[in-house]
């Protein structure tokens, strides 16, 4: 069971996910790595990001520019990253940030940490579908159903058998992501909208924030898939895929593949009738 948490964003307007990790952090003196790597402009996403926590009040905040000519292994990159409450990682092309991080020192102190400690990996978009040990990187709408064009790689790995795809109503990714479930059945499926996300918690429970939809497809129990025998460029087939919609005040637990309301945690002024604190 890992002891960290996850937290991803389906992409769009972020506000939401910054003051989320915020509230999950809560202690003024946490640290907060921000790792903008994916994005076009690295140095000016980052500082962006890092102005973005500041004005909501989080006093550490620091950004790591990691690109063609700053390599992730720097020193000083490595004591911070043992030191970090947060480590966000930003929007753009996942491929570019798992180029520069996989095989890295830095990446393995974060799995290790996240794994053991009370650390939380935060992302969006591409910072989130490359959360897991395989990510989705290719596959336009319907093409996607094409064996070929949908296409994978090697994630960051910090949660393993899980695709997260992302823009997922928005840009109809639907299809690569029944897609991967199919070929790799023991997999799940997340794809999250835009302004929506996911919070996992024990490398397992998956709650939803945001104001959207978030998709589970499970091709745990499929009966028939041909994507391991057709040839390329021909349409696959798939019989009895499983899938569910998940809005905020539910959760989906990947080992028993259950779908559950989040149980209502009463306050302890709920609990007495509104008299918190009165004998």
């Amino acid at each position: 069971m890992s002891k960290g948490t996850l937290i991803a964003l389906g992409g769009g307007y972020d506000d939401d996910l910054i003051k989320l990790i915020w509230s999950e952090i809560c202690p003024v003196n946490s640290n907060i790595e921000i790792i903008a790597t994916a994005a076009t402009e690295p140095q000016e996403s980052g500082y962006a990001y890092k102005e973005a926590f500041e004005e909501i009040g989080c006093g550490k905040v620091a950004f790591m520019l990691i690109d063609e000519e700053n390599e992730a292994d720097k020193p000083e990159y490595i004591d911070r990253i043992k030191q970090a409450d947060v480590v966000f990682f930003t929007g753009g092309d996942q491929v570019r940030l798992a180029e520069f991080l996989n095989e890295t020192q830095l990446l393995e102190i974060m799995r290790r940490r996240y794994q053991e400690e009370n650390v939380i990996i935060a992302g969006t978009s591409a910072g989130a579908a490359v959360m897991s040990d395989r990510m989705i990187y290719d596959g336009y709408g319907h093409y996607s159903l094409i064996k070929g064009e949908m296409k994978t790689t090697h994630g960051f790995g910090f949660i393993k058998d899980v695709y997260i795809d992302t823009h997922f109503a928005e840009r109809g990714r639907f299809g690569r992501l029944a897609h991967a479930v199919a070929h790799d059945t023991h997999y799940i499926g997340i794809g999250l909208s835009e302004e929506t996300g996911i919070i996992i918690k024990e490398g397992n429970k998956v709650e939803v924030f945001g104001t959207g939809v978030v998709t589970i497809i499970d091709a745990s129990k499929s009966r028939f898939s041909n994507t391991r025998q057709v040839e390329e460029n021909e349409p696959i087939a798939v019989e009895h895929l499983i899938m569910h919609l998940l809005v905020e005040g539910y959760r989906y637990c990947l080992a028993e593949h259950l779908f559950q309301p989040v149980e209502h945690q009463l306050r302890p002024e709920e609990e007495t009738g509104g008299r918190a604190g009165v004998l």
